[in-house]
């Protein structure tokens, strides 16, 4: 488990802020992250706060860390890395009760300054990259900002989908029953996805598709294909019912429920590709994973 809880005694006075770094051996961007998530307790479980001094008994740390359980980057340089994360694995934890996500690899491998630049769902698959230190994580979220990365996906669909097609529906959060979920609107952002038809199985009716999102909204690509009644294959939030939906997010069905009820065990989204250039030079990378009908 990523998150352990380390005890430090207190043997002289002085700011919680140096006893992290001189007593406890943390970083000083670490401890005071620590301390700004509320990380930091002292022996009366009392978070402790920046520049408050400690005088005595012992100080309480959540500290994160990572576990390999030997996923390796597919590429790296000096400044970036780039993972091919399966399905079924979160980027990074969403609770400190997370055993294991894409985050551990990240931190074991490189070091504290290593950060995601992007994040895919947990049940898409797929490249994901990362900035290695602060100067790469400055320019390539920038270059994200400036959407000059070229992604594209791969997903099953229902239904055939014979012609290249153009989607420019906005879209924003939905109210209803779930939280996460969004839907397209006129009252929301723009957005682009272009989806382009690769081959068909006509015995089970499904479509494998090449898409690529122009914007990078929440959930864009599968509540852009769901809303032109081409739903992909395994979702567990658009096209079906909220109550349904509510129950598969809340794990309240086994997995032959799950197939029987959204189609497959997962998601059939796959980040495959992604172009960008990083100090003058053009990098493109393909998944190496099988997607296919």
């Amino acid at each position: 488990m990523p998150y352990v809880l380390k005890k430090f005694d207190v043997k002289e006075k002085k700011l919680i802020d140096d006893f992290l770094v001189e007593d406890a051996k943390l970083s000083l961007k670490l401890s005071q992250s620590l301390l700004t998530k509320g990380k930091v307790l002292d022996h009366k479980n009392k978070r402790l706060q920046k520049k408050q001094t400690v005088k005595s008994g012992f100080i309480q740390i959540n500290i994160y860390e990572p576990i390999t359980k030997g996923l390796k980057p597919l590429f790296q340089t000096d400044h970036f890395a780039i993972f091919d994360k399966p399905s079924g694995l979160l980027v990074h934890p969403t609770t400190i009760n997370d055993e294991y996500t894409l985050l551990d690899e990240i931190k074991y491998h490189f070091n504290d300054d290593a950060s995601l630049v992007h994040r895919i769902d947990k049940e898409t698959s797929g490249l994901v990259l990362v900035a290695k230190n602060r100067f790469s994580q400055m320019i390539l979220n920038e270059k994200f900002e400036n959407r000059e990365f070229k992604k594209t996906y791969k997903a099953i669909v229902q239904g055939q989908i014979k012609n290249d097609l153009e989607i420019n529906t906005p879209i924003t959060n939905d109210t209803g029953l779930i939280k996460i979920k969004m839907k397209t609107h006129t009252d929301g952002k723009e957005s682009t996805t272009f989806i382009k038809p690769i081959s068909f199985d006509k015995n089970k009716n499904q479509t494998l598709v090449k898409v690529s999102p122009i914007t990078g909204r929440q959930h864009q690509i599968r509540v852009h294909l769901n809303s032109i009644n081409h739903r992909i294959i395994g979702d567990p939030i658009y096209g079906l019912d909220e109550k349904i939906a509510d129950k598969i997010l809340g794990k309240k069905v086994n997995q032959e429920e799950r197939i029987s009820l959204s189609g497959d065990k997962r998601l059939l989204l796959h980040a495959y590709s992604l172009e960008f250039e990083y100090l003058d030079t053009k990098y493109m990378f393909c998944s190496k994973q099988n997607f296919s009908l």
